[in-house]
């Protein structure tokens, strides 16, 4: 039983210790973006958020995947764990966050950098966080950001909508 413990400890160590931090994270995703000439779409999100599954979900949703994937290094964050899955939390995570502004904003948070880590736009609206846009006027706002952001591929404002707006049943 001892034995299992410490292999078991051994492995958790380990994968702590190999955890890449959020600062390398970034600085993979700039380097990646200057090769690539894209920005960087970075969202903040976290194993038990619905909406952050959905806006990754609609990000690779077919319509819209060739749009995100030639204007961004999208790059993922992983933060505000529950305490039994606090191990899943991208170390600095959470500092990263607060610095672009997304403490107490809710999740999923993103914000587009440039290649050298400036911020472009982020998911607020006058101070709200819109996250996953749902709405079609959050999805109208999403819209705005990604033309500001675009380097490549033109933003094709029906698929966003499509994508993004909740259809009610």
């Amino acid at each position: 039983m001892k034995s299992k413990l410490l292999i078991f400890s051994f492995l958790l160590a380990v994968g702590f210790a190999n955890a890449q931090t959020a600062t390398e994270i970034l600085a993979k995703a700039q380097n990646q973006a200057k090769i690539e000439n894209k920005n960087v779409f970075v969202i903040f999100h976290a194993s038990w958020c619905g909406w952050c599954k959905k806006m990754e979900k609609n990000m690779d949703d077919p319509k819209v995947k060739a749009y995100f994937d030639s204007n961004y290094i999208k790059t993922f964050i992983t933060v505000q764990e529950r305490a039994e899955k606090k191990n899943l939390e991208t170390p600095g995570g959470d500092l990263i966050n607060e610095k672009f502004g997304g403490k107490n904003q809710g999740l999923p948070f993103w914000v587009i950098l440039d290649a050298n880590g400036n911020v472009l736009e982020d998911s607020k609206v006058n101070g709200e966080n819109i996250g996953g846009p749902a709405s079609e006027d959050e999805v109208v706002n999403l819209i705005s950001k990604l033309e500001k952001t675009t380097k490549n591929e033109k933003v094709n404002s029906e698929n966003i909508k499509e994508v993004f707006i909740l259809k009610k049943k």
